[in-house]
């Protein structure tokens, strides 16, 4: 193309002051000149919409009658096919209302290159997460070389992984170390410190345990914001810091989230590594250039035909003798009935008290307090690589500090090929619950002009490079865990004789170890 997305400043009313500060950025209307190119992907709010309209007309058609049916086909519901399959349990359908399934975990090419729509990475698992480990074992990604257990290196995020553009220049890492003071540093230390004498209080792990100790329900009680505040922890770079990876793993920031979740992002994992600690290194992580999308289709590839998408659920209704499931086709227009021994429901929670006929208590407990960040993230192919600010050296991750959007992963760092070439940035973006309407309603232009403002910063050559768009939208991505989320019933406590549910929804918050573990729980219910 060559003129990328031409929006100026001005035009879009936005200042580079406004940048650095933080302030939230207009939602930019400016129009790419001619040769850009876009286009809205990502999950079908139109179908989706379908379970808040009158029910379609007509009597339902036979859709099929099998022994267990999955509803929903996100990390959950595959998880659970994958479980069924395990244990010998061939007999199944997988009902999902995308095109293709993986949830929130799929993803798609621009111009060729593969990149992520949702989640673009998973975390080298613990040992708490044996199901995640196993599967990993199943693809060939990890394994035991003398007595030790080994990831394959070419789906291992390379280095560097991470970088933060403050004060004009790139430096490695997200925590900020350029400039800071001592207040800051000592900040740092204490956060650490008060986070590793949590840790060896109650282990904090990943699933987390589906009854929480007490000291995790009191931390659970407050916001992450409150219990900063309590501890005295009111440095500016720290706060923002913290608030950052809030957004980026629940969609909400510290006064959203409880103090319990913004304990566990780092209790559970690698901790809190302040400037100089000793083994301060980032903990490995799985990416791939169309992120968890190589896991998704995996999951999805051996199921074939029992996979069927484009139907959207519209009422399950358990029965003496099995479960009786509602489903829209969305190619024949047709309402299809299922008839199951067992259902197996790997829906969102709020979706499942919806279309649940006799909804058990804990569904409607765990739906009435669960509220959904909305997410997006824009696809931007770029016809070369960008020119670089001072500083470290290009990462897989680059976020801006200050910004309201999450960052961007580039989708050429996997590449082995050392030739520069075109690549595609993936921006990811976490506006709020509030904004959830008015994201729905915007075009690729919208979000394009919004990514080239906030990044004209450290890349002002973006806009002449730019030449497609494509973004993907997610009106309910993922549950916030809120307080009060650890006193909650879990998927357990909503079983009954001919339902199960799988959902990461049950565990509060979303990632693919809970998702993946919850979808293994729920085949396991089945008779």
């Amino acid at each position: 193309m060559g003129q990328g997305a031409a929006v100026t400043d001005r035009a879009c009313g936005v200042t580079r002051r406004m940048l650095l500060a933080g302030a939230a950025l207009p939602w930019a209307g400016c129009a790419p000149p001619p040769g850009v190119t876009g286009a809205l992907m990502g999950a079908s709010a139109e179908r989706g919409h379908l379970l808040r309209a009158p029910r379609p007309g007509g009597a339902p058609v036979a859709g099929g009658k099998v022994h267990v049916l999955i509803a929903g086909g996100g990390v959950a519901g595959l998880a659970a096919a994958r479980a069924l399959r395990a244990r010998g349990i061939e007999d199944f359908a997988l009902l999902e209302l995308e095109d293709t399934a993986g949830g929130n975990s799929r993803g798609g090419e621009v111009s060729g290159i593969a990149c992520p729509w949702g989640a673009h990475y998973l975390p080298v698992p613990g040992d708490d997460a044996r199901e995640v480990q196993a599967l990993l074992e199943e693809l060939g990604l990890r394994r035991r070389v003398a007595g030790r257990w080994t990831y394959d290196e070419r789906h291992l995020c390379h280095a560097p992984q991470e970088r933060l553009y403050i004060d004009g220049q790139w430096q490695e890492g997200l925590l900020p170390v350029l400039g800071v003071g001592a207040t800051t540093l000592s900040q740092y230390a204490r956060f650490a410190s008060r986070v590793e004498s949590l840790r060896r209080a109650d282990r904090f792990t990943i699933p987390a345990p589906r009854n929480a100790p007490a000291a995790h329900r009191a931390l659970d009680a407050l916001s992450f914001a409150r219990w900063l505040a309590a501890e005295g922890l009111d440095d500016a770079h720290l706060r923002w810091y913290l608030d950052y990876c809030c957004r980026d793993d629940y969609g909400a920031g510290a006064a959203e989230v409880s103090a319990w979740a913004g304990i566990h992002y780092f209790a559970s994992r690698h901790g809190f590594q302040p400037p100089g600690a000793e083994g301060a290194e980032r903990d490995a992580v799985l990416t791939w250039p169309e992120g968890n999308a190589w896991l998704t289709r995996a999951l999805a590839a051996p199921l074939g035909d029992r996979v069927r998408t484009g139907r959207v659920v519209l009422r399950i209704a358990e029965q003496r003798a099995g479960v009786e499931i509602d489903a829209w086709n969305a190619a024949t227009r047709a309402v299809e009935r299922w008839q199951a021994r067992h259902c197996i429901v790997a829906l969102p929670a709020f979706v499942a008290a919806r279309v649940v006929e006799q909804a058990p208590p804990a569904l409607r407990l765990r739906a009435g307090h669960t509220r959904y960040a909305p997410w997006a993230v824009v696809n931007v192919h770029l016809r070369e690589p960008l020119r670089d600010r001072g500083g470290a050296a290009p990462a897989w991750d680059n976020v801006l500090y200050g910004a309201p959007g999450l960052g961007y992963v580039d989708a050429r760092h996997q590449s082995l090929d050392p030739r520069p070439g075109p690549t595609v940035l993936s921006c990811y973006r976490a506006p709020g619950e509030a904004a959830r309407a008015a994201m729905l309603a915007r075009d690729w232009r919208g979000w394009l002009g919004e990514v080239v403002d906030e990044l004209s910063g450290p890349h002002p050559d973006l806009r002449d490079k730019a030449t497609r768009a494509e973004v993907a939208r997610y009106g309910h991505a993922m549950a916030i865990p809120r307080p009060g989320t650890l006193g909650l019933p879990g998927a357990a406590d909503a079983a009954t004789a001919r339902l199960s549910f799988a959902h990461a929804d049950w565990a509060g918050y979303s990632i693919f170890e809970e998702a993946f573990t919850l979808g293994h729980l729920g085949a396991g219910r089945v008779r």
